[in-house]
């Protein structure tokens, strides 16, 4: 049997976390989080949140870097409404052959959404990265990132 690796994304993240003593602070917590995959992922000109708000039942932007963005993102919509809505992560190859895709940024030519869900089936929101580059994120950026999203949660 082989051991389960922690991908390094979530170790910096947890460390990050543990040394700010910040565990309590969810915002500060996304804050960072969005900035350690903004400086530790190759390749990505965006990278940050997008959380549900159940009154406007909008996607709203939260902490982020990269370029000014979309502050409202309605389910279903773009790649970040459709990941919300399917709760299954999406890679874009190519944004510019996705249908209904959002642009913020005209360099960005790929994108990954993943879902950010509870255990008890509450939807949170979204974490976004842009590269651009088509074709950068592979299924074990998707596999990296999604632990990420689960370490995470315990946080915010």
């Amino acid at each position: 049997m082989t051991e389960q690796v922690t991908p390094l994304l979530s170790q910096l993240l947890t460390s990050w976390i543990s040394g700010e003593e910040s565990e309590e602070f969810p915002l500060a917590n996304l804050s960072n989080a969005a900035a350690i995959l903004f400086e530790n992922l190759a390749d990505v000109n965006w990278a940050g949140f997008y959380l549900y708000n159940q009154t406007k039942d909008e996607l709203i932007l939260g902490p982020f870097l990269g370029k000014a963005a979309v502050v409202r993102i309605k389910p279903r919509s773009g790649v970040v409404g459709q990941g919300y809505e399917s709760q299954e992560s999406i890679i874009v190859a190519d944004v510019h052959q996705h249908p209904g895709h959002i642009a913020c940024d005209s360099a960005s030519n790929a994108e990954i959404v993943i879902p950010l869900t509870r255990a008890n089936g509450e939807k949170l929101g979204v974490i976004d990265i842009d590269s651009p580059h088509t074709n950068r994120f592979t299924d074990p950026d998707k596999a990296d990132l999604e632990h990420f999203a689960q370490t995470l949660l315990a946080y915010i």
